[in-house]
């Protein structure tokens, strides 16, 4: 009979209203479309169950992916940004680092240290487009350095996983740019003294950080899709103003090229920097 749940139509609205899904629960995918279950995607480490769609993670999320569990050891973490500019746009540098810091729970926009992957020490660094879009900036790049001297030091090998659509931050100015050929120098000492180094390419990776020390692996690996390059590619059409190849600066295109050495999957990741660890390692 009507009015069963309640004396009003308005407590039928309450009771719809108390069945609704959580907000979070459901999310879709900018490669399909497909509206996923976040959950799922979370269990496929972020990667769209329909389409394979790699969704950006964070610095923490690869660590947790790729090393085994509880062998990272976090170094240099108290290294903080000055503001050698006094750089104000929308609001001033240090408040934003601030906000980035509150907001992402990370201090900077890379994470480095030791850890191991298969039982296999190695010295390993991933920056996050999380934090000021993984821009590299005065910290970035001395973490970057300093974990690289170490590794060349303690004659371990290095996997730095790029995630950075910032490039060099311009906040800091040339105190950014130089980092392009600070780490680029260190990398260039590792190698002479017979480290090996392994570059991971993700969505995205651009700017500054493409065109240093992201491209000068010895081997150089890349998700599926993603986007890497130097400028942006509606940035290069309005430049040069011509239309430039199908699927210019994805993964596929630059492997086509001879950018890459392969393309891995996220799931096969973890195995294979690992193969490679063991097989190039004396």
């Amino acid at each position: 009979m009507a009015g069963t749940r309640g004396s009003s139509p308005n407590s039928w609205h309450g009771h719809f209203e108390a069945k609704r899904v959580p907000e979070g629960v459901w999310m879709r995918c900018e490669g399909c479309g497909a509206t996923l279950f976040r959950k799922q995607v979370v269990e496929n480490l972020n990667v769209c169950p329909e389409c394979d769609h790699h969704f950006p993670i964070s610095a923490v999320d690869r660590i947790a992916q790729l090393l085994d569990a509880d062998t990272f050891e976090e170094w240099y973490a108290d290294l903080r940004p000055g503001d050698p500019l006094g750089f104000n746009d929308r609001r001033p540098y240090p408040e934003r680092v601030k906000a980035e810091q509150e907001r992402t729970g990370l201090n900077e926009a890379a994470i480095v240290g030791q850890g191991f992957i298969k039982g296999i020490r190695i010295v390993f660094c991933a920056t996050d487009s999380g934090f000021i879009m993984g821009s590299m900036g005065s910290v970035v790049g001395e973490k970057l350095t300093r974990a690289i001297e170490e590794a060349t030091r303690q004659k371990l090998p290095l996997v730095i996983v790029s995630g950075s659509g910032g490039g060099a931050r311009m906040h800091e100015g040339i105190f950014s740019l130089m980092q392009m050929a600070k780490v680029s120098a260190a990398l260039a000492r590792h190698a002479e003294a017979g480290g090996l180094y392994i570059s991971v390419l993700t969505h995205p990776t651009m700017g500054g950080v493409a065109a240093s020390f992201a491209s000068l692996g010895d081997i150089i690996l890349a998700e599926p899709k993603a986007l890497i390059g130097f400028a942006g590619p509606k940035v290069i059409a309005q430049t040069v103003r011509v239309q430039l190849p199908e699927g210019f600066q994805t993964s596929e295109f630059l492997l086509e090229h001879g950018f890459l050495d392969r393309i891995v999957h996220r799931k096969d990741l973890r195995s294979l920097l690992a193969q490679l660890i063991d097989y190039v390692s004396p």
